[in-house]
């Protein structure tokens, strides 16, 4: 079995509605996200012979990924009143909306979905909080 990982990180701001502590305040990671797919058969003709998927192809799609969550702020749809939202997009802050409460163990699976809809069907999916805390998904 080959194996190739690549990792891309990005800033953005979250909070946890409903979480009693610190997290339920606005605060800002730098997110590391770490995807690891997996392969049996390397191609064997072409240009890309030999390789399990070309490591620019598999790096493009991460960075993108990365990049459309990059210095925003992340909120769970229901989280916020909406004369905050209107208030937040008056001032041109930049809003992502997701359907789950915004934590690493969400973001991992929403990642890896993400992904696989792009044709790249990951392994597993990493996403790191802070360089010591972190969350996967994995099938």
């Amino acid at each position: 079995m080959y194996y190739l990982k690549t990792s891309a990180a990005f800033d953005s701001a979250h909070f946890l509605a409903g979480y009693e502590g610190k997290c339920s305040n606005i605060h800002g990671h730098r997110w590391t996200v770490e995807v690891k797919i997996r392969g049996e058969e390397l191609q064997s003709s072409g240009t890309k012979r030999g390789m399990l998927i070309d490591f620019g192809d598999l790096k493009k799609a991460v960075r993108g990924l990365a990049d459309s969550f990059d210095h925003a702020l992340i909120y769970e749809t229901g989280s916020l009143r909406s004369s905050t939202l209107a208030a937040l997009n008056e001032e041109g802050f930049r809003l992502i909306e997701v359907g789950f409460r915004p934590t690493a163990e969400n973001f991992a699976r929403h990642f890896f979905e993400l992904l696989s809809q792009q044709g790249l069907v990951p392994c597993s999916v990493t996403v790191y909080e802070t360089p010591e805390n972190c969350a996967t998904y994995e099938v």
